[in-house]
């Protein structure tokens, strides 16, 4: 494609990319706007409600105030008083990286892939920008600099994703400065990252299955979490969308449980291997599926973190020992294996910070894992598994294939 045609192209994709991601829950509150309040509400309120929504799935803080009759009819502590909802509706945000790898695939074999990229880029900030004057008010105004930065971010990160293994000249000269570096240290290197991302990818496929286990277990407490509520049908499918939004944000938390330090629902309240202390909760049936007691097995859970990262260490042990060219192994797997540990640690530090934040007043401004403590368990079990999947098969390497033909 022409320069030009790229850049359309992308800036169009850019703008189905927000159109869709706020068209979900705009489409749902206008049926309600239609079937239960009969047309006798200003739409824009629920325009305004479905861009709020739209940003707070990407992590946006919104600082909301309600009026004084409001929360009086909620009675809740704190309610009356300006409370901020900072924990991410993140199924909004899975659409928007997947939509990011989807056309970063596009472009791969394009010849302004780079253009298009940006042009997509801009595009959603622009938009973002402009959905976020249109949607504040007093009584839920986002942060306009996060507003501009998070969506694109997101969205960013899907086409780095998306855009592996493609060619240009920057990424070429990487590459040859990589392929030119000790060998050693390249192998390490690499092998490291393969490590500790491949550790947090497993953790994370074992949450999702942990997570899908508890709603099949705690079906019964859900349901009747639903009948308690007396939505109705519109209420019930508005409330079922916003619990799928939050879905991934679950999973995230259920890989903390895995991990050790578990998650809160509330400040003093804590989710963990070895201890189950809710408190009061929101309304909310998903929530029917924590569980009441600890784990039965406790801090066995804990061997899942460590057979993945083992089960790492041992996939990327060829590639370790390729690179030393039959040199011992023993320090290098200890050094390759805090490298993954340092690896593993950030990136599940930082997927607790995706799933953490204030989810309303009170007790509930403290949601979800602490990301220094869930860094810090994966970064210990990470070293331990990972160091002795890399010594599996001994501190020493295959001989060189040119040293053993000479013998």
């Amino acid at each position: 494609m022409t320069r030009r045609l790229t850049a359309v192209l992308s800036a169009l994709e850019a703008l189905l990319i927000v159109g869709i991601g706020i068209a979900v829950p705009l489409s749902i509150l206008t049926v309600m706007w239609a079937v239960q309040f009969g047309f006798q509400v200003d739409w824009s309120e629920f325009w305004r409600a479905a861009v709020i929504i739209w940003l707070i799935g990407h992590g946006v803080t919104v600082t909301f105030q309600l009026d004084a009759q409001t929360a009086l009819a909620l009675d809740v502590t704190g309610v009356g008083d300006p409370f901020v909802v900072s924990i991410a509706l993140s199924g909004f945000a899975l659409c928007t990286l997947l939509a990011g790898v989807s056309l970063a695939r596009r472009l791969r074999h394009e010849p302004h892939r780079v253009l298009g990229e940006l042009v997509a880029l801009g595009t959603v900030v622009v938009l973002s920008g402009l959905v976020v004057l249109s949607a504040s008010q007093p009584g839920a105004l986002p942060s306009r600099g996060q507003a501009l930065l998070f969506p694109a971010l997101v969205l960013g990160l899907g086409l780095a994703i998306g855009s592996i293994g493609a060619s240009n000249p920057a990424r070429l000269r990487l590459r040859a400065l990589i392929a030119d570096g000790p060998q050693p240290w390249v192998a390490a290197g690499g092998a490291a990252l393969r490590a500790g991302l491949g550790t947090v990818a497993t953790v994370v496929v074992a949450a999702s299955l942990v997570t899908t286990t508890a709603l099949v277990l705690g079906y019964g407490q859900i349901i009747a979490l639903y009948e308690s509520v007396q939505a109705g049908v519109l209420g019930g499918i508005a409330l079922t969308a916003a619990q799928l939004a939050l879905l991934p944000t679950f999973v995230l938390w259920a890989a903390a449980w895995l991990v050790g330090p578990g998650f809160a629902v509330g400040a003093g309240s804590s989710v963990s291997p070895i201890a189950a202390s809710l408190g009061p909760l929101p309304a909310v049936p998903i929530l029917g599926a924590l569980p009441a007691e600890p784990s039965p097995l406790g801090y066995l859970t804990l061997a899942v973190p460590l057979l993945a990262a083992f089960a790492a260490g041992i996939a990327v042990r060829p590639r370790l020992v390729r690179g030393l060219d039959g040199a011992s192994l023993g320090l290098w797997a200890l050094g390759t294996g805090l490298a993954a540990a340092l690896v593993a640690a950030g990136a599940m530090a930082f997927l607790a910070v995706v799933a953490s934040g204030s989810a309303g007043p009170g007790r509930l401004a403290v949601v979800g894992p602490d990301p220094t403590a869930v860094g810090l368990w994966m970064l210990v079990e990470t070293l331990i598994g990972a160091s002795l999947g890399l010594l599996a098969g001994g501190v020493r390497g295959p001989r060189p294939l040119a040293s053993a033909r000479t013998r």
